[in-house]
């Protein structure tokens, strides 16, 4: 930072400092702004905002005051135009607020008309989908910012992603409820929370992003936004390939990077080529072999070390919160929400300390029991090491009862055909139904199906709900679906096949 640029922060970090001590009304911040600045910037303000932690004013105080710095600011700060490349990831953020804000526009219109709870659960559906948007901010763009030693984002913004989050997801719960009223209170708040994000994502922290984050660290950023997915909009285009070619010198990112930074670190100890074989407690693995079983487990592991730093994650299926790359080599306290941070301060210290070895949670999340636990790593001396999280999705392991000692294929399906286990023979479906057919597969082929159902069984009118139907989409085979409307599945894709021929007789 050069030095007219580092007095001008002092400058505004006097300024909000004054504020937060009361020694500067909004009003009389406003206009000394004003005799004092033509213009500020985003990084600007986020530098003198950081600045702020060393005059010892905490998160809580930054984050509560963050609406009348906008306030005082509201002169000189202006969201510029960017003009980025459709590939760059803080377009990408853009195009998903832009749809969002298309879908905020829909619902003007239905708070305006009778209501509807379809209209409205579809509504809410699509705004679920903006924790995807929070995902990828908080993995991906957060982190990139702690590399430059700027950690505001994580700490502050953090909070109001969650906020966002909390408040939509209770508000879907009150629509489920069929609570109309409260729901549409609760939308309400929701909805001012988000318009309230967006605004500091397009003044202040997409233009900072620009400032501090080099093209480089974009071009990884935009290599695992991918393996988190996007809201509401279709997958960016990849980065040109001459771009990434005049980018050549970033730090190795994602699997390329690790394998050879790990084959560099093999061949200096004389192990040669990095699919030799090395030797493990029990037992000889090569790196192959390693990667292949933590991508197999049926759990999510990750591993931070002695000094705080997440180190890695299991790259598996069985994943329950999104991760990527980005996370590799950060401060596992800016990984977390700021309420949440005392908690695994706890953790952390407790297991340092030598007082405790285990912590397990576990939460009900959209239908799902998941079970966290957190065990301390030390060496043979006892040397503490860090932290091992294991996270498993335990709904079906929880549902279990009895025994079973015999081997059977039919309490698990994956999405596969399979025979009928009854005394009938399999039936053949001249339209391709199959018992491991889901129901999100039979009504993406014929989407008039989730009409005609509920009047089939009046165990499908759930069918028509959109909060529901998702959550069952890819999991409800034809198979179950049949069990739950009282029929054989030989009996309901009989059915189905003569309702596809009844259809394109009357196309006819």
């Amino acid at each position: 930072m050069n030095e007219s640029i580092n007095h001008k922060v002092t400058q505004l970090t006097d300024l909000l400092e004054a504020h937060i001590t009361g020694n500067l009304s909004v009003e009389e911040a406003q206009k000394k702004v004003q005799q004092e600045f033509t213009k500020v910037t985003a990084d600007e303000l986020a530098l003198a905002e950081q600045e702020l932690t060393k005059r010892g004013i905490n998160d809580s105080v930054v984050y509560d005051n963050m609406e009348s710095f906008l306030l005082i600011f509201q002169d000189v700060l202006k969201a510029p135009d960017l003009h980025l490349a459709d590939w760059h990831p803080i377009r990408t953020y853009q195009r998903e607020n832009e749809a969002v804000e298309e879908l905020l526009k829909k619902a003007e219109g239905l708070s305006r008309s009778r209501f509807v709870l379809n209209q409205w659960a579809e509504i809410i559906e699509g705004l679920m989908q903006y924790e995807i948007h929070l995902s990828r901010k908080q993995n991906q763009l957060y982190p990139a910012f702690e590399r430059q030693g700027f950690d505001r984002p994580s700490k502050i913004m953090w909070t109001l992603d969650d906020s966002v989050r909390s408040a939509f997801r209770e508000a879907a719960d009150l629509l489920k409820d069929g609570q109309e009223e409260a729901f549409l209170s609760q939308y309400d708040k929701a909805v001012t929370l988000l318009k309230e994000l967006i605004e500091k994502e397009n003044i202040v922290l997409f233009p900072a992003a620009m400032e501090m984050i080099r093209t480089k660290e974009f071009l990884a950023i935009r290599e695992g936004d991918d393996e988190i997915g996007y809201c509401l909009i279709d997958p960016p285009p990849q980065a040109p390939v001459a771009l990434e070619t005049a980018n050549t010198d970033k730090a190795g990112s994602g699997e390329a990077g690790f394998m050879k930074d790990l084959q560099q670190l093999l061949q200096k100890h004389g192990m040669g080529a990095a699919s030799g074989e090395m030797d493990v407690r029990q037992g000889k693995l090569t790196l192959e072999q390693i990667n292949l079983i933590f991508r197999h487990l049926s759990i999510d592991l990750s591993y931070v070390d002695e000094n705080e730093l997440v180190r890695f994650y299991s790259d598996t299926k069985h994943r329950v919160f999104p991760r990527s790359p980005g996370v590799i080599g950060r401060d596992v306290k800016n990984c977390h929400p700021r309420e949440s941070v005392d908690t695994v301060e706890e953790i952390i210290r407790a297991f340092r300390e030598g007082r405790e070895d285990e912590a397990e949670f576990w939460l009900e999340i959209n239908g799902k029991f998941i079970y966290i636990y957190y065990t301390a790593v030390r060496d043979d001396d006892g040397n503490f090491k860090g932290v091992l999280e294991m996270m498993q999705d335990a709904t079906h392991i929880r549902s279990l009862e009895g025994s079973q000692r015999l081997l059977t294929w039919d309490s698990k399906d994956h999405g596969k055909a399979k025979a009928d286990t009854g005394s009938e023979a399999p039936y053949e479906s001249s339209h391709g139904f199959a018992p491991g057919t889901t129901i999100g597969e039979a009504i993406k082929r014929y989407p008039a199906l989730r009409n005609w159902l509920p009047a089939l069984s009046p165990q499908y009118k759930k069918l028509t709900n959109p909060l529901a139907f998702k959550a069952m989409a890819n999991i409800a085979t034809l198979d179950m679906v049949a069990q739950r409307g009282g029929f054989t599945v030989n009996e309901l894709i009989r059915k189905l096949d003569q309702w596809v021929d009844s259809q394109t007789e009357e196309e006819k």
